[in-house]
């Protein structure tokens, strides 16, 4: 049965990018690799919309937000800390163990933080030397309006702007010099249709200025030696050869579809799924939903692992459960990266399908006739229906 991959990552893997990524390895100390990431070095600044340096860590998107944490402050600093989900909690429980002072902002999963919160907070704790925000989370399916909570920061403090976008970059619109933001995390294995083992890393003039006086034990995230090596066109630490290569190439398929058109494709599918899910009668979790991920609650009666096995084992689809609390309440569909319409529509086809073997009373077709029509009212005159 052929695998048809819909969670939040990994992603589904383009066959340019594999066939990119299938190649002999380069020695990564040659001019050879070099000039590949002089290459790389210009897909990243217009992935991230930024003009500063753009690091390529061999890790995880965790790990590219610990080389934050580590390579800007020094111990006892206070930074302001969303938690609205399984990773906000996460860089919260991160930061402290790394022996920072947190102010956590918490926030019911689900529902997203506003600009007149974080500013109260910023007035109570002045003092603050960054504010980190989850742009999309992948746990609840819930995006932020990062472009005004950003502002608002920028206006009212000096704090460092530090966002974690691994399920946001290449799926949400994402400006970073434009925004002001000063650390931007994203990971391979989401929006950059890449297998997981890369974390990118883009950072402001500022955020380079804070990693000269940082003074928290480092060594392999310490993003000075990243900084340094980056200007020769190296890394510090021998990187995922094979990665980097499918690097060059997902840029390039972004570059060749054009970031807006991407960011709309994104929209676009996520109102289709929307669409989809309400009118098979499912609730969405999220109050505001994320164009990267959906969050959906499992409808009662109904067992996670049953809906689970009757997509899956029947229809190859993929899903996502749900994290923490919420294991087993709701599942999460992934429609970020290489997915385009004609793979939502099989989608909600086969949820369709599941829901009527599980005894849900459904007219046929009631779902995928929703998603079309989300699709159809969102089109832009004249668009090509297929991504390439």
């Amino acid at each position: 049965m052929k695998p048809r991959l819909f969670t939040p990552g990994p992603t589904p893997l383009p066959e340019r990018v594999l066939r990119a990524m299938h190649a002999q390895p380069i020695y990564h100390r040659s001019e050879e690799f070099r000039a590949l990431a002089s290459r790389i070095r210009t897909g990243l600044h217009y992935l991230f919309q930024s003009s500063g340096p753009v690091l390529t860590l061999t890790c995880s998107g965790t790990g590219g937000m610990e080389s934050t944490f580590v390579s800007l402050f020094s111990p006892g600093d206070s930074v302001i800390a969303v938690n609205g989900g399984k990773f906000g909690e996460r860089w919260v429980t991160m930061a402290r163990a790394l022996g920072l002072k947190v102010i956590e902002v918490r926030t019911a999963w689900g529902e997203d933080v506003t600009a007149e919160e974080i500013l109260r907070v910023l007035k109570r704790h002045p003092g603050a030397r960054a504010v980190y925000l989850t742009y999309s989370e992948t746990s609840t399916g819930t995006a932020m309006d990062l472009k005004t909570i950003a502002r608002v920061v920028r206006e009212h403090s000096e704090a460092l702007i530090c966002v974690d976008a691994v399920t946001a970059a290449g799926a949400l619109e994402l400006r970073c010099d434009a925004w002001g933001i000063d650390v931007c995390v994203t990971g391979s294995q989401k929006g950059l249709m890449l297998p997981p083992g890369l974390a990118l890393v883009a950072l402001s003039e500022r955020a380079i200025s804070a990693t000269v006086t940082a003074r928290l034990p480092r060594f392999y995230f310490d993003l000075r030696q990243a900084l340094e090596a980056d200007k020769r066109g190296d890394t510090p630490w021998t990187p995922a050869i094979s990665l980097v290569c499918g690097l060059e190439e997902a840029l390039a398929m972004i570059r060749e579809e054009g970031l807006e058109a991407v960011w709309w494709r994104h929209a676009r599918i996520a109102a289709g799924v929307r669409s989809g899910m309400r009118a098979l009668g499912l609730e969405l979790f999220s109050r505001s939903p994320s164009n990267a991920v959906t969050a959906v609650r499992i409808p009662d009666g109904i067992a996670w692992r049953d809906l689970q096995r009757a997509v899956d084992v029947e229809g190859g689809v993929t899903l996502a459960g749900g994290q923490g609390e919420y294991g087993g309440k709701i599942f999460r569909i992934g429609h970020l990266g290489y997915v385009d319409e004609l793979d939502i529509l099989g989608l909600i086809g086969a949820l369709e399908l599941a829901l009527v073997r599980l005894g849900v009373p459904l007219r046929a077709g009631q779902g995928v006739a929703a998603t079309q029509q989300a699709l159809a009212e969102t089109r832009l005159p004249g668009e090509m229906t297929h991504m390439h």
